[in-house]
């Protein structure tokens, strides 16, 4: 039997890669990573997952599985979206940015 599959990776922002690939029952995410032609990759920089849940290269696949490549974040996302905060400031962010003329504060 034949297992139908999907690959996905990223190698920069907004650029992205899916391609197909059919294997056989029993066949694992660094098989598929294989068959695609993508390089198998370090674990200890790239984690890979299946439908948005990370998963080890071990793993067995099933029908319709879509393995992902994740690259590391450049940027903790709580830092980027507090500076973002600090530059926007407190008045023009949020509930309090359009507040009306005469309006309670927090209104």
């Amino acid at each position: 039997m034949m297992l139908h599959v999907t690959v996905v990776w990223s190698d920069g922002q907004g650029l992205w890669e899916e391609r197909p690939c059919e294997l056989s029952s029993g066949a694992t995410i660094a098989d598929a990573l294989k068959t695609v032609g993508y390089p198998l990759p370090d674990t200890q920089t790239i984690d890979v997952g299946i439908w948005g849940r990370k998963k080890t290269l071990d793993h067995p696949l099933r029908e319709h599985d879509r393995v992902e490549c994740y690259r590391p974040l450049k940027v903790d996302p709580k830092l980027a979206r507090k500076e973002r905060f600090g530059r926007q400031g407190a008045r023009t962010a949020g509930l309090f940015a359009q507040r009306r003329p005469g309006a309670k504060p927090g209104y």
